[in-house]
């Protein structure tokens, strides 16, 4: 497995690639895209890097790892594919949404619009076995993506991370509290969006916070029409 970033995540996460976890790693994801369905197809796995570099990025979206049917993980989470049927978690933040910011949900799932602006959708878990949730949970990818969100962490500049769910909310350990903000809530999928998640008005807590850091606010419209980047 060869990262594939181009942007300032590379110097960030490239001591990362050297070390012996990632080597033991990337020989198990090799093997798993040789033998196995694998989710997302193998040149999107760092897409979320690519989309919102280091320097870039405002807010952190942190979900755990990507959707297991085909067609719909892209690397973002959350996300997917214009054309592809929403999923269930995000049609519920699309509620949320509306009732929050009384925005208009949209008819595809597609997150790109947030991403271009600053909002890292990261997975703690970049990839997955077809039809099998959480199949690659402790394989190593934790400790890379930890690295991503201590590294953002320590920035200069303060980052919101938005921690839905008991695994996102554990991640808080990393996250310098003392400069950082943190927005959590439940997580927003079936089982536990009505234990929490609506209600918690995250989309505009975090342009809340976006306006006392002196930060421009997120556009969390997301356009009717898109294309595939």
């Amino acid at each position: 497995m060869q990262p594939f970033i181009t942007n300032d995540w590379w110097s960030v996460l490239e001591p990362e690639f050297h070390k012996e976890y990632f080597q033991t790693l990337s020989q198990f994801i090799s093997d798993e895209y040789h033998t196995k369905n694998i989710h997302p197809d193998q040149d999107k796995i760092f897409e979320a890097f690519e989309w919102t570099s280091f320097n870039q990025t405002k807010v952190v979206i942190l979900g755990q790892d990507p959707y297991h049917e085909n067609f719909q993980a892209h690397g973002l989470s959350f996300s997917v594919l214009p054309g592809v049927k929403i999923p269930p978690s995000l049609r519920n933040i699309y509620k949320e949404l509306k009732d929050d910011l009384c925005f208009t949900p949209v008819n595809h799932g597609y997150l790109k619009h947030w991403a271009d602006q600053g909002v890292l959708l990261l997975n703690s878990v970049l990839t997955v076995q077809d039809g099998v949730a959480f199949s690659h949970q402790g394989k190593g990818w934790e400790t890379l993506t930890d690295a991503a969100i201590m590294a953002l962490s320590a920035r200069n500049t303060p980052v919101i991370f938005v921690l839905w769910g008991k695994a996102a909310q554990a991640k808080v350990k990393l996250i310098d509290t003392t400069k950082n903000m943190v927005i959590e809530s439940a997580h927003p999928s079936p089982l536990s969006a009505y234990r929490g998640f609506f209600g918690s008005r995250p989309f505009s807590k975090v342009n809340a916070d976006l306006r006392q850091l002196g930060e421009k606010e997120i556009d969390w419209q997301l356009p009717e029409s898109v294309e595939e980047k």
